[in-house]
C-alpha cells in the first residue's frame, strides 16, 4: 500500500493491525499515524471510516 500502509486482502500484512482490535485500527484513522493525516485527510464522518476500517478487516478474515 501507500508509504507501507497494508494492502487490502494483505492477511500476513493485518494480522498485527487485527490483533489490536477495531478500536485501536480506528483511532488510527481518525488520529493519523505515520505520514498518514488525520481522517486520511477526507472529511469522511466517523461511521463512514469505521465502515471503511470494516471493510477492510473482513477481506483478511
Amino acid at each position: 500500500g501507500v508509504a507501507g500502509a497494508p494492502k487490502i486482502g494483505d492477511a500476513e500484512a493485518w494480522g498485527p493491525r487485527i490483533e489490536q482490535g477495531t478500536d485501536a485500527l480506528y483511532q488510527s484513522v481518525f488520529n493519523g499515524k505515520g505520514v498518514m493525516p488525520p481522517r486520511g485527510g477526507s472529511s469522511a464522518s466517523d461511521e463512514e471510516i469505521m465502515a471503511v476500517v470494516d471493510y477492510m478487516v473482513s477481506q483478511v478474515q
